[in-house]
Formats: structure tokens, sequence, C-alpha cells
């Protein structure tokens, strides 16, 4: 596997330019070599990379692994979802005509699909949409994470039934939106201060953003708690279990250790983190499958019943981006997981969730954040014309770029020292239909590749080739 420095920078921009189309023919080349192996030897591949990937956590909990696989077995999109180390397994052999030194070391979401976007209050009470989901960040390609997008759309679009040249089209709407504002940034756009609010959206997002702002925390509340002499708690149904004694002392702990991690310019009143009751669950999402996910009832802004907050600790895995990038400096930046999802998540969104941090419990990085009443996806089964998706990723596209230049020399963290936008445009030139027509031919084509696997993959499971989970 290759370290992210140890991509050859790029010459002058006509020989960058030639060696790029010889690049784009071996990379096909390449993709077609993954598509031209044996049913048999591919779906080995799968299974080894999962396997290679999920065994700890299959160890802990083999039956919420099971359910994770049966929802990566019900379409190719939802195994598509589930396999991000495989894709990443599969990207890291072929070749990247737009990495270099800089664009391979850019901070990117790291799992970034169709269904990664959605909106979120952040800490200067703006409601914003963006992507969203930072399990997986990390800093690689940024190509990575606009191929994953692309391979999602073709998914996509052969659901609903778009033909070949259709999905094609909008591959290439998403693709020129996202230049277009890595454009505008570099022209001296302020890229921290740009988000996708009610004031600068209509259609689909606008939308999205109108039902969150619906949203109510009060709402949320009753939902998960009821008040009881005079105060309020989980309901019983709200989680599995209350904490044992020794379980609750050691999350409390955990907790202490989160509130350092508050920055100084979000930190609230002391009474606003008073731990009034505590819960856990099953993480039961593709991505937490197993894992023990805890929820904290705590004060909030005054001791008001209506502005109590709910905070979620999760434990935090090792990102897929991670297993084919080698760079130690980028390793040796994080305490642990949860440090490096909350870090990324900080970078890339630029004002982040207010309550958002870390700390370690049993041994294992966790990250803290708070569960909103104003978050609202995408829900692309409302979504069903060609012309109504395209106008959609217009907006996916900014806010991909925006995600990008945002987390670069500007932000508070250091791991990028350069500006993001600059860099990309200098990998991509003034060719901006080569990087189009690249990322369509990708898309368009490891969409194809994943409907195969998805149905190897359904294969193995249900005959019990994935060790440590049996189909029953």
């Amino acid at each position: 596997m290759r370290a992210l420095m140890e991509v050859p920078a790029r010459a002058d921009r006509h020989s960058r330019h030639d060696r790029r189309g010889a690049l784009i023919l071996r990379r096909m080349s390449s993709l077609d070599d993954l598509r031209s192996a044996s049913n048999e030897d591919r779906q080995k591949e799968i299974v080894d990379t999962l396997a290679a990937a999920f065994s700890e956590l299959i160890e802990i909990n083999p039956p919420a692994f099971r359910r994770k696989f049966r929802k990566m077995a019900a379409e190719p999109f939802d195994f598509y979802r589930g396999s991000a180390p495989l894709f990443y397994h599969d990207v890291d052999r072929l070749d990247d005509p737009y990495a270099d030194k800089r664009t391979s070391r850019i901070w990117i979401q790291g799992d970034l699909h169709a269904e990664n976007y959605g909106t979120y209050m952040d800490s200067q009470g703006v409601l914003v949409f963006d992507v969203n989901d930072f399990d997986e960040a990390y800093l690689g390609h940024f190509t990575w994470d606009v191929q994953r997008m692309a391979a999602s759309l073709a998914l996509l679009g052969f659901s609903k039934a778009f033909p070949d040249r259709t999905i094609r089209e909008l591959i290439e709407t998403y693709a020129r939106a996202y230049l277009g504002q890595v454009r505008t940034f570099a022209g001296g756009e302020r890229d921290e201060e740009f988000r996708l609010t009610l004031d600068n959206t209509e259609g689909a997002v606008h939308d999205i953003l109108v039902g969150a702002r619906a949203g109510t925390r009060i709402e949320l509340l009753d939902s998960l708690t009821l008040i009881e002499g005079g105060e309020r708690r989980f309901k019983d149904s709200a989680g599995e279990r209350r904490l044992e004694f020794g379980e609750q002392a050691r999350v409390i702990n955990a907790f202490e250790q989160y509130l350092e991690t508050i920055p100084e310019r979000n930190r609230q009143q002391s009474v606003s983190y008073a731990v009034k009751d505590a819960v856990t669950l099953t993480g039961v999402g593709i991505g937490s499958a197993g894992l023990p996910v805890y929820s904290l009832l705590i004060e909030g802004s005054t001791q008001a019943l209506e502005n109590d907050v709910i905070l979620s600790i999760k434990r935090a895995n090792v990102p897929a981006p991670s297993r084919v990038v080698t760079d130690k400096n980028i390793r040796e930046y994080f305490k642990h997981q949860g440090h490096r999802t909350a870090l990324s998540q900080r970078a890339l969104q630029a004002h982040a969730d207010p309550w958002l941090g870390w700390c370690e419990l049993d041994g294992y990085g966790q990250v803290v954040q708070e569960l909103s009443p104003y978050a609202n996806d995408v829900d692309w089964d409302g979504v069903t014309e060609p012309d109504e998706v395209s106008a959609l990723l217009r907006d996916l596209g900014k806010a991909t770029a925006k995600v990008h230049c945002v987390s670069d020399a500007s932000s508070d963290e250091t791991l990028v020292n350069f500006e993001t936008e600059k860099a990309i445009l200098e990998a991509v030139g003034d060719d901006d239909d080569s990087f189009v027509e690249w990322l369509c031919t990708f898309g368009a084509d490891y969409g194809e590749l994943t409907r195969e696997d998805h149905r190897l993959f359904v294969d193995a499971f249900r005959n019990g080739m994935i060790p440590g989970v049996e189909a029953t």
C-alpha cells in the first residue's frame, strides 16, 4: 500500500495533462481487472476484506453482525453503505490522476454516499444542511470522497430505473457543482463562513431545512423521557437497561473527561453539564452494530425541564480509509478513535455541534455529541424524477466542496497546512471536462461492480462463508 507522501508531485501543466490521459487509461484497465476476476476469486476477496475489517467487532457480538449483514443483503445500495473497507481496498489499487503530495492528504468524510447528507444546528445557532456522519472521517485523496459519492449515485439511479445516460448526467451535475464551489472558494470567498441555510437554498434542500426547523427539543424529550416527582428521567423504553453501579461510575468518569474536550468558545454554564439520568442500548445501525451506546440526560442551559439535553456516548471504530493510508504522522496525530472522529467533524464542519467532544471508556475511544431534535436527512424516496435529483445534487456538490475546503490551513487543526481549494484546482488544472468524465466513468463502472459484488456477498453470507457469522 502506498503512503500518502510517496505520491509524486506533478510537473508543468502540459506534461501533467498528458500523463493524466495515460493514467486514466491505466486506471480503467485496473477497474476492468477487478471486474474480470472469476466469481470465486472476487467472492473470496470480498469475504477476506470484510472479515479483516470487522473480525474484532464480530467476535464481540455475532448476532448484531448477523443483523448488519442482513441489512446489507437487502439491496446493492445497502451493501455499498456497509462495505466501505472493500471500496478502499479497491480504489487503493487504482491509479489516481489527481493525487499528489497535497491532494492525497486532505481531510475527507470517508464514507460519502447519497444518504450521508442532512441538517444540524451549528455552534452559532444556524440551521445548516451539510455532509454528516463522520465515523469514517480521515485524511486521504480528495477524489475518494467524490468517487464514493459518484458510485452511490449510480446505484441510486439504477434503483430508480434511470437510463445509463441519465445516471451519467446526474454524476456530471454533482461533479461540476463540486468544482464550481471549489473555484468560488479559491476566488476569495471565506470558505469557513459558507453554509447552506434557510436563507440561500431552495427546492429539496430548503424543504429539508424547513422540516428540521419544525423539530423541537420538547418533542424529542417527550418521546424518550418522562417527568416523575418533578424531575425528568428516561423512559424504560428509551434504552435496553439502566446502568449498574460500577458501570455508571465508569461512564460518569468518562463524561468528566469529555468536559475537558469542549472548546472554550463552546462552553456553557456549569449547571448545563449536570447528569440527571443514564441508560445504555446496543447500536443497531450498519456502522455501530453490536456496540454499547450510552445516552445521558443532562441539565441543559437552565434548570427548566424543557431545556434538558440528551448526549450520546458511542465507541468510535477504525475508519475505513486508514486501512490503506500509511502516513505515520496522520496516525499519531490522534489519541484514539473517539478523538479522531470528533476532531475530524470539527475540521470538516467548521462550526460543529457545540456539545461535540470525546472521551475514553473501557479502553476504547468514544465520541460524544448531542442527540439533536434538528437533524433531518435527505429522503430519497421522495425525490423521484431526474430533474428533482439533479437540483438536489447541485447542493450536495457544494456541500462536499465546503467540507473539503474548510478543513485546511484556516481551520483549528494543523494536519493540513495548505489551502485545499488551491491544491485541488492545481491538480485538476483548467480541464474540468476530463475530471468530470473520469468521475462519471468510475461511478458507472464501480456501481455495476457493486451490484455484482452484492450478489456474491449474499451468496457468501447465506452459505456461512463469513467467519464468525452464520446466516442460520
